[in-house]
């Protein structure tokens, strides 16, 4: 080796934050291996199973299923950033058109008369063995139909989540026609990669769903034991059919014996759990910590991403003063968003980032983009904001009370320092903290106080639109309607060019922005941290609707390097 040579290569590593021996035992063959365990502090590392039935039309079901019970889609993630493609994969429920694989799917093509959708299953996938609940056996179409009319006949079925399909029925064993009465362009995700579109058996139905032990799915890893607010256990399926080829190699599917799931509530406990390597992964770290973590264990890999979700004071535009627009444009422009991404934030949010994600490509338009009335909704103007709240009959400004749930910590801190905003141009905010199940029972019931401090997940640039602003939508807590609004989301729908349907959403984004119903307030980022001995990953988070389990059947563990670098 030569002394250049030597010397850029320890630049290198003082710049990367590693000792010599730490940068040397990274050095350690790449090629995959089969076994091992990892242990991951998920993104809801905090909320333990919801529920393990489908049927619940719990929105976190995938997440914790998505190991066992597979779907007719998938991203595909040959397509990440991290294997050489252009896709994150950190979307909470978005796909991009061109990064959907099949799963259970082999193919799939469309018919016009009728409109259908008609899908090829992949044979040979197999049900494996579940001593008292089933023997192994092939998914079959009938299947996918029974799954999928169980959940669209559940009592908790989201008001028209399946109403554009007639039917669904097999047309022989490996075959399933989806027949449609109009085009939706939420077809894919709504019964292929979505949250309620896994495919459980008839067996566990009749054994019952709500018993985690007697889960039982086509998927890479089946479900081993669960201990309720401390871990879900999964252990690799021997008979699972997948592969993936790394370097020219076809590779059984997955690598890792074990994959486990820890719940811990305290954030404090979860650092050091990374720091002292109990977790391997830890998939969201507040900006707070990182640099501390960063020095303190320099051999992490580390990746930031902006959140998926947007955070806003809800304002209800069906009671007074919020009534008038030009009273909740005032709020938007009495509270400093750039001084929150600077001093709150120290930098590590953007100003603008919601109800689109910039991760939408074509959906998403930036600041500079938006016409002038939106713009200005942005910039901290307190005059203009005492001149429009004096217009609107509120020269003393007035007072509100507002909602907020004590299990966001950021909430907690960000409540009060919008509301010295706005005690500024005279407008009190009476804060009422909450715990969750009395907050969330507050807006189901759609009895909030005026003001709702929230937050809600993008998922994808149609479904961020109408949940938030459709009449009627249990996500929409400024209780927004407007029947001409409600005609622009179904025609969105309803549009089959996507080039065409991003002009339309675009639109529909500036309206609501300008109308203001939200304090627009920025979008923080978050970092997904994982020790070097986590290999064939890059920080991909979701490979479908909050389903990470095609992701983790990927990663292998170098064993070896973890033994160097000491654990």
């Amino acid at each position: 080796m030569g002394q250049a040579f030597k010397r850029l290569l320890l630049a290198a590593i003082a710049a990367a934050g590693l000792t010599t021996a730490e940068a040397s035992a990274q050095q350690v063959s790449q090629t995959p291996r089969h076994g091992g365990s990892i242990e991951i502090g998920t993104v809801y590392l905090t909320l333990a199973p919801l529920s393990w039935d489908p049927r619940d039309w719990g929105w976190k079901f995938n997440h914790d299923t998505g190991q066992f019970y597979e779907q007719l889609f998938a991203a595909d993630l040959s397509k990440s950033e991290g294997r050489g493609g252009n896709h994150k994969f950190v979307a909470d429920a978005w796909l991009p058109a061109d990064a959907i694989r099949g799963e259970l799917a082999e193919k799939w093509e469309w018919q016009d008369d009728p409109l259908a959708v008609v899908v090829t299953l992949r044979k040979g996938v197999m049900f494996p063995e579940k001593p008292g609940v089933m023997a192994s056996r092939e998914l079959t179409a009938d299947d996918v139909v029974f799954a999928f009319d169980r959940v669209n006949t559940s009592p908790q079925n989201a008001r028209g989540f399946f109403d554009y399909i007639d039917k669904m029925y097999a047309r022989d064993k490996h075959t399933l026609v989806i027949q449609m009465n109009r085009y939706h362009s939420e077809w894919n995700y709504r019964f292929g990669y979505g949250h309620y579109s896994g495919i459980v058996p008839r067996e566990v139905i009749e054994a019952g769903a709500t018993n985690w032990k007697n889960a039982n799915g086509t998927g890479p890893f089946m479900l081993a034991d669960v201990v309720q607010g401390n871990s879900n256990v999964y252990v690799r399926n021997p008979v699972y059919w997948g592969s993936e080829e790394i370097d020219g190699k076809d590779y059984k599917l997955p690598f890792l014996d074990k994959v486990v799931f820890r719940f811990i509530k305290d954030e404090a406990t979860w650092i050091t759990a990374l720091r002292t390597a109990k977790l391997d992964i830890l998939e969201s770290v507040r900006w707070q910590n990182v640099e501390s973590l960063k020095k303190s264990s320099p051999a992490l890999k580390w990746r930031r991403w902006l959140g998926q979700a947007g955070i806003f004071l809800s304002m209800d535009v069906n009671t007074k003063p919020f009534d008038d627009v030009r009273v909740r444009r005032a709020l938007n422009m009495a509270v400093n968003k750039r001084e929150i991404v600077d001093a709150y934030y120290n930098g590590h949010a953007e100003l603008f980032a919601y109800p689109q994600h910039p991760d939408f490509g074509g959906y998403f338009q930036s600041l500079q983009e938006m016409p002038a009335s939106v713009k200005e909704l942005f910039d901290y103007n307190p005059q203009k904001a005492k001149a429009l709240l004096a217009e609107a009959g509120y020269p003393n400004g007035f007072t509100f009370k507002t909602q907020v749930c004590s299990c966001f910590p950021d909430h907690m801190e960000l409540l009060p320092l919008v509301a010295g905003y706005l005690a500024r141009v005279g407008v009190k905010v009476e804060i009422q903290p909450m715990e969750p199940g009395a907050y969330f029972a507050a807006l189901s019931s759609r009895k909030m106080t005026p003001g709702y401090f929230f937050s809600i997940g993008h998922s994808n640039p149609t479904t961020t639109i109408a949940r938030n602003f459709r009449s009627g939508s249990p996500w929409n807590p400024s209780g927004w309607a407007d029947p001409e609004f409600d005609a622009k989301i179904t025609e969105m729908y309803a549009i089959r060019d996507e080039a065409k349907r991003q002009e339309h959403v675009r639109a529909m984004t500036v309206e609501m922005l300008d109308k203001a119903p939200y304090i627009w307030l920025p979008t923080p980022y978050a970092h997904t941290a994982w020790w070097p001995w986590v290999k064939n990953y890059n920080g991909e988070l979701r490979a479908g609707a909050v389903r990470p389990g095609p992701i983790y059947a990927r990663i292998w563990v170098d064993q070896d390097l973890k033994k160097k670098l000491g654990y």
